[in-house]
């Protein structure tokens, strides 16, 4: 028997009006990019050029990758290539959720590195340590709320599950009625499971900007609005060729970090889908508004729904409070297509608008000034992965599966690792050796996903019940999410 979610059941009640009058006014662009817009933008590469080590992408994985470069090997020059702007995409248009995780979550670690479930918390933790403390180091002012992240069960059937999840780990409190409400007011829940270790909250944008500032001090050539277009092998200790449009780059190692984008590299190219995932941002809360919610600790909030939601406070430019919310849909568009245009939803913008009312009623009225999208690049095991080409001179990673604000850094040192054949505990886990199964090939692909997105939906109508597709693709180690 299926029963409506209490999102879907607000939505069939709903004035979709309302609804849409709430986003109307809202800018179509990704509230952290407002100031950083204004930005002079690097210059491109002109001419030849030869490195040690050239950096393909200029999101947190090619930023976090050039800066430890420059941090391990300080005599060795390197370049970063970014075809647009820095942190143009997923780095500038993410929620700020800055967590330890490296795998999805202790469960997913159980399915995909059996075993080493310890050792990837481990690592996990010392690299978000290790990302705070460079922080700290290089001075990056980028808002950083230290207090965790607060699961909302929001369904009957998912109060047994943050039990469950709080008797395994003792870093998550329950909290159940008055003791959830003292730390957010919202409606939607009775009972929630306070992780207090799940890392922190941050201005996503402001991270890349002084990691990018970082990056320069160290002395990195960054160049913008520069596509690469190629990568050639020059064969075993010749090291590789990128192509750009008005120049070519001789480097020693290469390591590529384009995200969900057409890798360079053919042999990755069935093991990521490009999937949309959106954000709204309120116009200033009112101080009554703002005293409504409690939330005084400002931690992420999210919710245990295969389509979830996530949700937090932010302060803006001249110090007032707004919310964030993001998340439920996950769209995927026939043949992997990216396109500006995807970054716009206008069903999942109002939909987000009505869902806003179940978590918080008393916003009844707030609007919004921001909406937008951007392209995750979701694999089959819901974190990233790692190739190694050309005799061992070239290494990419992606499949971060919109978890990548902590997870690149640690991406940037396996990277490292394996491009000068260093033996570490990175390089010799599962979470750097082994590759998820791919995706089919389109004309598969679409229908595949779309099938498994409506069976997760349908999960969420079971009480939980996965059905028997979702049991057989999860024994294949197989997955679809955002």
């Amino acid at each position: 028997m299926q029963t409506p979610t209490s999102f879907e059941r607000a939505e069939q009640r709903a004035d979709r009006r309302k609804a849409a009058a709430a986003v109307a006014g809202a800018r179509r662009t990704p509230f952290w990019l407002d100031d950083l817009d204004r930005r002079p933008t690097l210059p491109p590469l002109e001419e030849d050029t030869a490195t040690d080590l050239v950096v393909v992408g200029g999101g947190y994985a090619g930023l976090w990758t050039a800066l430890r470069a420059k941090e391990r090997y300080p005599d060795r020059d390197v370049v970063l290539v970014e075809a647009n702007r820095v942190a143009w995409a997923a780095s500038g248009r993410n929620g700020g959720f800055c967590e330890p995780s490296l795998t999805h979550g202790r469960a997913n670690a159980a399915i995909h590195v059996a075993g080493e479930e310890k050792l990837a918390a481990e690592l996990g933790e010392q690299n978000l340590a290790e990302l705070l403390a460079t922080v700290d180091r290089y001075g990056i002012e980028c808002d950083i709320q230290p207090h965790g992240v607060i699961k909302l069960a929001t369904e009957p059937h998912q109060e047994e599950t943050i039990r469950r999840l709080a008797a395994a780990d003792p870093s998550i409190v329950v909290l159940t009625d008055e003791e959830l409400q003292a730390q957010v007011r919202t409606a939607a829940a009775r009972v929630g499971g306070w992780a207090t270790a799940e890392g922190v909250t941050l201005n996503p944008a402001k991270l890349a900007m002084g990691l990018l500032d970082a990056c320069i001090r160290l002395g990195c050539r960054v160049y913008e609005t520069t596509p690469a277009t190629r990568i050639r092998n020059l064969g075993r200790g010749a090291g590789v060729e990128v192509s750009t449009p008005r120049g070519r780059i001789r480097a020693a190692h290469a390591a590529l970090a384009t995200n969900g984008f057409r890798s360079l590299l053919r042999r990755n190219r069935l093991f990521t889908v490009p999937v949309y995932d959106y954000a709204l941002v309120t116009e200033p809360l009112t101080p009554a508004q703002r005293e409504s919610l409690g939330w005084e600790k400002r931690q992420g909030v999210t919710d245990l729904n295969s389509r979830f939601h996530y949700l937090r406070l932010l302060k803006d430019a001249d110090g007032n409070d707004r919310l964030l919310l993001g998340g439920y849909d996950a769209i995927y568009h026939f043949g992997k297509r990216i396109a500006p245009e995807y970054d716009v939803s206008e069903p999942t913008f109002e939909r987000l608008a009505v869902h806003l009312g179940v978590l918080f009623p008393q916003l009844e009225g707030v609007r919004f000034s921001h909406a937008w999208g951007g392209m995750i690049d979701t694999c089959s095991r819901f974190f990233a992965f790692f190739t190694r080409a050309f005799h061992g001179q070239a290494v990419s990673a992606s499949g971060f599966t919109g978890l990548g604000v902590a997870s690149t850094r640690f991406a940037a040192d396996a990277m490292l690792d394996l491009l000068n054949d260093e033996d570490t505990p990175r390089t010799r886990s599962r979470l750097v050796r082994r590759r998820p199964f791919p995706f089919p090939p389109e004309p598969f692909a679409w229908p595949a996903i779309r099938f498994t997105a409506a069976q997760m939906a349908r999960s969420d109508r079971r009480g939980g019940k996965q059905g028997l597709w979702l049991w057989i693709l999860e024994k294949c180690k197989l997955g679809f999410d955002s």
